[in-house]
């Protein structure tokens, strides 16, 4: 059962990223407070099945007719910059992503390091009609769960973060309640977990987890291995058109961006430009 093997104690589990790393801190972070949360797991899938279904965000990601998808973020902070739209509201910037052509929306629920929170999830989900991902730190079973519960329509799984078993189970239990699952990888390694536990959306993250500097070469390499019939999306670095055509290039089905689009002044206009590449 997936529900039993997630629930396997997470405070002793490690993650694999390098000691001392921007994830390693955020994840310690994630993984002190699920171990603190007792909250009953097999009460909190029960509630999961019985929100209302979720917005195809695979189909969404697919059905662009052949333009580049557009995954567009909302997003305060970060880590290494700073604030970036600290006082954004979450409806208006989400409307002007869904004016601009965004294929779908990615929300930081992340409080502490990225000034994000459910509220901007459901605040932003109920001014569209576009599926949402929930981005943040998912390191528990409870945490798959609650971002079905929130309203996300999506939950984002970290290789660099899980071992193998959480992230088969996590993935399972995100298909079980109707989540569609943005397993996320840096190089082909981690490329490969994500293949053995049947993942078919795949994100890679071009951020440097040692630096948290951007590699723009590292998608175009690491998409190479990935499977044609997958969903692919290349993640971080992305400024414009310029940098998205290249990814078109390579194959990639849509860009995730945040920085860039909530820095730019006209978030619609800056989306339209990302989806003529």
């Amino acid at each position: 059962m997936v529900r039993t093997s997630a629930a396997r104690s997470i405070a002793s589990r490690s993650v694999t990223a390098s000691s001392g790393t921007y994830l390693d801190r955020i994840v310690a972070a994630h993984r002190g407070a699920a171990a603190k949360d007792a909250r009953s797991l097999d009460g909190l899938v029960e509630a999961a099945r019985v929100v209302a279904p979720a917005r195809g965000f695979v189909g969404a990601l697919r059905g662009g007719a052949g333009s580049l998808g557009v995954i567009a973020e909302v997003k305060r902070r970060s880590p290494s910059k700073g604030d970036l739209h600290p006082d954004l509201d979450p409806a208006t910037v989400a409307s002007a992503y869904e004016a601009g052509g965004a294929s779908c929306l990615s929300v930081l629920t992340d409080v502490e390091f990225f000034g994000g929170s459910a509220d901007d999830l459901r605040a932003a989900r109920a001014a569209v009609e576009l599926p949402v991902l929930r981005k943040d730190f998912t390191v528990s079973a409870h945490d798959v769960c609650d971002a079905r519960l929130m309203g996300a329509d999506a939950v984002l799984l970290i290789v660099a973060a899980l071992d193998d078993a959480e992230l088969g189970d996590f993935h399972a239990l995100a298909h079980e309640l109707g989540l569609a699952a943005l397993v996320e990888v840096h190089d082909e390694a981690e490329l490969d977990r994500a293949l053995a536990v049947g993942a078919t959306l795949v994100g890679v993250n071009q951020r440097d987890l040692l630096t948290f500097q951007v590699d723009p070469e590292r998608a175009v390499r690491v998409g190479k291995a990935i499977p044609v019939d997958m969903v692919s999306v290349a993640e971080s670095g992305i400024r414009g058109p310029a940098d998205a055509m290249p990814l078109r290039e390579a194959g990639f089905d849509a860009v995730l961006v945040g920085e860039s689009l909530v820095t730019s002044g006209d978030p619609a206009a800056a989306v339209a430009a990302l989806r003529s590449a």
